[in-house]
């Protein structure tokens, strides 16, 4: 299955174990609660999807590369302790805690969440020394003499022996207590996944192009040649923050992250013409609705992959634009349901201290979110621009007088108002670039194959599809349905052509 579906999966497994009955116990006990094992290629996400399984289903994460690991570190080291047996006492040999169920107990504390996930990656590629006590990990639930935690959800992964010779085979006693889930690579599954982290454009526009690039292993008397689903996300990472530092990027850079000599070549010379296409159509100025007719006349005449680059290069800019919006409305939100919360609460306290124990309550909250699981980087920032806004509005009180609580609180509304004026004045502009973004293309292609390709972009973009979900769009809804009925027509053409083929036979 793809890398969707696993996660999906998971989150299934996840709640099912987690599951109580009226008392309180477990629907599943913990004996049957088989640990899943997640099997797949090297760099297609396991690790990531782990981290969003956790957050969704609201629990904690202690993740762990086994391969980094000793045996002692794993089961914990060995002690003298004096035991009486018969009567008679004796000297024996016991553990300390091990390096792994310590962390499970350390994040219980830090969290205060007694139920979490832990994930041991590259699991079958153990040492000789460590390998009994994996085996006894993925069969008992536990390092050495400790257990695992109830309430914690054991998922292990590992690579097919295609791509790691020192990979280890399970027996078949150890298969037969696991829950197996076999993953494979899949770009329409990961492009969602990279819109949702503003992958960079050129990246996306590439493997639309040449999708055979997007995953691929092999051996050459060089060595291993490849490229991974990671090395993509960390290439764009870095592509991202050298343009907005103005340092430069060749073929040698994106050898680093694509380690395929050709697949690497084929990038560096396309990124080239990527950063070139921006300024010879000016996408800046299509999407400012200046439709200059140089762009329109050469976009007409251009190859259908240079076609595709502009519509990603349009798409990339709009998401840009759309995710601002994502996490202003974030932070905006954040702050009117403090609002509300001290607007309850302003008979009880002085207005100052209700909004900064909101504050450190945002705060808080984030902090506890982030030891627990993955938190997006800018979500983190909305939240915490929110806590500084309350803090800010705080501070303004001090420093001018009030004659009451309401006073004060009419004030603070006003400056909220007035930050909601911005963000609905942003939400404009993002509006009139789609708007100007569709004028273009119908301009350029009418309803063409071109218009669908951005179309569906658009539908597979989760900030596109939130943003004209929250704020619509005129020439998005008569787009997609005229694109539609046009759909509809050539489904109903061929069906009417099989029906006809059909009834010739016939005669």
């Amino acid at each position: 299955m793809n890398i969707l579906r696993a996660k999906q999966e998971i989150i299934r497994t996840v709640k099912a174990y987690l599951a109580k009955d009226e008392d309180g116990q477990y629907l599943i006990p913990a004996m049957h609660q088989r640990p899943i094992l997640l099997m797949g290629p090297p760099g297609i996400g396991k690790t990531a999807i782990m981290e969003q399984a956790a957050s969704e289903c609201g629990i904690s994460l202690v993740s762990y590369t086994i391969t980094h690991h000793t045996r002692q570190s794993a089961i914990g080291l060995p002690y003298l302790t004096k035991r009486k047996y018969g009567g008679k006492e004796m000297t024996i040999t016991e553990y300390t805690m091990s390096e792994i169920i310590a962390s499970v107990y350390d994040k219980i504390e830090e969290t205060g969440l007694q139920e979490g996930i832990l994930f041991i990656d590259e699991i079958n590629c153990v040492s000789e020394t460590l390998a009994p006590t994996m085996l006894q990990f993925l069969q008992r639930k536990s390092f050495g003499s400790h257990q695992v935690p109830s309430g914690w959800v054991i998922v292990a992964a590992g690579n097919p022996p295609e791509y790691n010779k020192s990979v280890r085979d399970f027996d078949v006693v150890t298969l037969d207590r696991l829950k197996r889930i076999d993953v494979q690579e899949d770009y329409a599954v990961w492009k969602q996944y990279a819109y949702r982290r503003q992958m960079h454009p050129a990246i996306l526009s590439y493997l639309d192009i040449k999708k055979q690039h997007f995953y691929t292993f092999e051996t050459t008397v060089d060595g291993q040649a490849f490229v991974t689903a990671r090395g993509w996300e960390d290439l764009s990472q870095f592509l991202l923050t050298c343009e907005k530092l103005e340092l430069p990027i060749d073929e040698s850079v994106i050898l680093e992250y694509i380690q395929h000599p050709n697949i690497a070549r084929d990038f560096a010379a396309y990124y080239d013409l990527f950063k070139k296409y921006q300024s010879d159509y000016h996408v800046e100025e299509i999407l400012a609705g200046k439709l200059p007719a140089s762009a329109v006349e050469r976009l007409k005449s251009a190859p259908f992959d240079e076609r595709l680059s502009v519509i990603g290069l349009l798409i990339g800019k709009l998401t840009g634009a759309f995710s601002a919006s994502y996490y202003w409305d974030m932070q905006i939100t954040t702050v009117f349901e403090s609002l509300k919360s001290v607007k309850r609460r302003l008979e009880q306290d002085d207005l100052v201290q209700l909004l900064l124990q909101e504050a450190n309550r945002q705060r808080e909250t984030l902090a506890s979110r982030q030891k627990a699981s993955a938190v997006d980087r800018q979500e983190v920032s909305a939240i915490l621009k929110a806590a500084q806004t309350l803090e800010s509005d705080a501070n303004l009180l001090r420093t001018e007088s009030v004659r009451s609580n309401e006073d004060g609180f009419a004030k603070i509304s006003e400056r909220f108002q007035q930050a909601v004026a911005e963000m609905d004045a942003q939400t404009e502009q993002a509006s009139s670039m789609l708007e100007n973004a569709f004028a273009f293309l119908t301009t350029t292609f009418g309803k063409s194959q071109e218009m669908v390709v951005f179309v569906t972009e658009l539908n597979t973009n989760f900030f596109c599809t939130w943003f004209i979900g929250q704020n619509g769009s005129e020439a998005y809804t008569r787009c997609n349905k005229e694109l539609m009925i046009g759909k509809q027509k050539q489904e109903l053409l061929g069906d009417i052509k099989k029906i006809h083929s059909f009834l010739t036979v016939l005669e």
